[in-house]
């Protein structure tokens, strides 16, 4: 049993998807009506992939897969800011002939791409499709605030689909990390070797709602997808003629060499210092030397998110009981910002107003577990 794996609960009919192992004999359930429940690992069992070929999807199934069609064209048209399409005639109301949306020709290019398809209505499964003719060395990691966490690697065959790489809710889109993927083509006896391709994703709901294919290449299903090699497909290859250079050179000693295999020095930790336990979160306590001028209020508003999550994550290190942020009231967008980060944080008991006779609504206390 596996994140990934599609279950059924043995107290009911349900099917859900198990988005995390929580211990032993716990598991995490995402069930297809939008909701995540813990299971114990006794009260699951797998659905085989062969029970779908022989009695095709189940209710539950088809259910969520048409709740998960509907809802991504509803969130499509409300971020290209239209009014929905009106629905597709059924088949009888349609002219004759006409191939359907799963067996119409795909013009998807050939590629490597990332996709991701809708698990349930709520939970999508990130995959790599490998829609070249040639095998794919790949490396999977996300970055997050700055910082890169290499998650996976493996070889892609091609024209195949690699295994779940991980699972997001769309409820958590405006959080998602970056994705980021290293791509190494080659192909046994060729004659070319080619460079290594990175990419890095960062999704906007207007773009991210149109990306939707209805029949993707290979995976043969509904995906969002997008293409991480450069167009064309084909990848960069390095000249025969520069490479036997390189490689001579290096044989015969005249190419300086290249300390590769040398891990660089290990930088000394740095103590983590505990935050005041008032921070105050206005331009002119973060920047009090001034050179504010010209910043957007995007630019302003990421300055003081950056210094919130600095000073939570210095004050859960160092295991302090509260902190107060010091927002102010103004139009409210900033503090409705920390609060819906805050009620997402596991680490937090609660938060609530804080003085309100010396700030008004104009701070925010946050209880520490």
């Amino acid at each position: 049993m596996n994140v990934g794996d599609r279950v059924r609960l043995l107290t009911g009919r349900e099917e859900g998807i198990i988005t995390r192992l929580l211990d032993n004999d716990l598991v995490e359930v995402a069930i297809d009506n939008d909701f995540t429940i813990p299971v114990l690992r006794r009260e699951v069992v797998v659905v085989a992939a062969e029970e779908t070929k022989a009695f095709g999807q189940s209710a539950a199934s088809v259910a969520a897969e048409k709740k998960a069609a509907s809802s991504g064209a509803a969130r499509a048209a409300q971020a290209a800011g239209a009014t929905p399409a009106p629905a597709a005639p059924k088949k009888s109301e349609g002219p004759a002939g006409l191939p359907s949306a799963k067996n119409a020709p795909s013009t998807v290019q050939k590629g490597v791409y990332l996709a991701l398809t809708h698990q349930s209505p709520e939970l999508l499964a990130l995959q790599l499709i490998n829609h070249t003719d040639r095998d794919v060395l790949y490396t999977f990691g996300e970055e997050r605030n700055g910082q890169y966490r290499g998650l996976t690697s493996d070889k892609l065959a091609a024209k195949s689909v690699s295994k779940p790489l991980g699972h997001w809710h769309l409820k958590d889109f405006d959080s998602w990390s970056a994705p980021v993927v290293q791509l190494l083509p080659f192909q046994t006896n060729g004659t070319s070797a080619f460079e290594l391709l990175t990419k890095r994703l960062q999704f906007k709901a207007a773009s991210f709602y149109t990306s939707r294919q209805p029949n993707v290449p290979v995976l043969q299903r509904e995906a969002y997808l997008f293409q991480l090699d450069e167009k064309p497909a084909a990848p960069v290859a390095i000249a025969p003629e520069k490479l036997a250079e390189t490689l001579k050179a290096q044989l015969t000693g005249n190419a300086p060499a290249k300390p590769a295999a040398v891990a660089p020095a290990p930088e000394p930790a740095k103590a983590i210092v505990a935050p005041p336990h008032e921070v105050d979160l206005h331009l002119e306590a973060l920047r009090p030397e001034g050179g504010t001028e010209g910043l957007s209020n995007t630019a302003i508003l990421k300055l003081q998110l950056d210094a919130f999550e600095d000073a939570l994550s210095r004050a859960l290190a160092t295991n302090m009981h509260e902190i107060v942020f010091i927002h102010g009231s103004g139009n409210g967008t900033l503090r409705k910002e920390l609060h819906k980060l805050l009620s997402r944080n596991r680490d937090i008991k609660f938060f609530e107003d804080s003085k309100k006779e010396k700030f008004g609504y104009g701070a925010t206390l946050v209880r520490l577990k």
